[in-house]
């Protein structure tokens, strides 16, 4: 596997002999001072070009990074908008592992946008073109202090949403129920955490894509009961999944409101596990819920 080094001088190299390349910019976990170091960490590179289309039209002058194993030319999709005249990317793994996710931006764009990403680092600025750029920082992506109206509306989706799973789970429609779980329910669950660790850290670090830091400041007891929440496609496990997400979301939601003076609605949540607990009681040829 080539080094930070040996690939850092490529890039470089690259940009520096091609003359259509006119800056080049970092961005992404390797910008990032918080983030963990390790062997998967992507290039996340930016080459600021006169024009894209003579790269676009060149297929191969990518293979002077490495061997590629495989890859994706995301601007080609049919299912996503794109503006190739002002931005196209190449995301690249090559046959020793290393990770390049290039992007072409032309003048004009990268100096009207880089600066809406402070994780970002300039590398090469042949000409001086784009603007000075504060010390890379992830302050955009700490968690941010909610205001009351936002807590009671992330409290009001987490406990009205469950009775979509709870009548998934009654009708044994997995994948439905397994949706809401993940898609819907989850995310307010993992807001609702993230503003405990707010709280905890004054409001001054990321929990990452996912919530993948937020162990580092929940309990062992915390971490390990959302972990619990996540289940596989048994409607029983599904069940006790559910009903570890709502003991760690009530905990928590109330722990937030009395912490931030806000008022913690009891009687949304304690009817919300009612009625959740009759629909589990219910048998399957029931004619009536309540």
């Amino acid at each position: 596997m080539r080094t930070e080094k040996e690939m850092m001088d490529l890039i470089l190299n690259t940009a520096r002999e091609d003359d259509r390349i006119r800056a080049v910019y970092m961005n992404g976990s390797r910008t990032d001072k918080n983030a963990p170091k390790d062997i998967f960490q992507d290039y996340d590179i930016v080459y600021v070009v006169k024009e894209t289309a003579s790269f676009i039209k060149d297929k191969d002058w990518i293979r002077h990074f490495g061997d590629i194993l495989f890859m994706q030319y995301p601007d080609e999709s049919p299912d996503y908008p794109s503006d190739k005249a002002n931005s196209y990317g190449y995301l690249m793994i090559f046959t020793d592992g290393n990770r390049l996710d290039l992007t072409l931006k032309s003048e004009a764009h990268a100096k009207e946008n880089v600066l809406e990403d402070r994780l970002c680092e300039i590398l090469l600025d042949k000409d001086g073109i784009l603007p000075a750029i504060p010390e890379a920082t992830d302050a955009d992506y700490h968690v941010k202090k909610p205001s009351e109206d936002q807590y009671a509306a992330t409290c009001n989706e987490f406990w009205w949403c469950l009775n979509n799973i709870a009548k998934g789970l009654w009708r044994k429609e997995v994948t439905y129920a397994q949706d809401m779980l993940n898609f819907v329910v989850r995310k307010q669950l993992e807001k609702m955490l993230s503003w405990k660790i707010g709280i905890i850290t004054d409001y001054s670090v990321s929990i990452g894509k996912s919530g993948k830091y937020m162990h580092k400041w929940l309990s062992k007891e915390e971490w390990q009961a959302y972990l619990d929440t996540y289940c596989g496609a048994d409607v029983e496990e599904m069940w006790e999944s559910v009903e570890t997400m709502c003991k760690l979301f009530y905990d928590t939601s109330k722990w937030f409101a009395k912490e931030s003076g806000f008022t913690f609605n009891k009687t949304e949540a304690d009817n919300c596990l009612f009625y959740l607990n009759r629909v589990r009681m219910t048998e399957a040829d029931a004619k009536t819920i309540l």
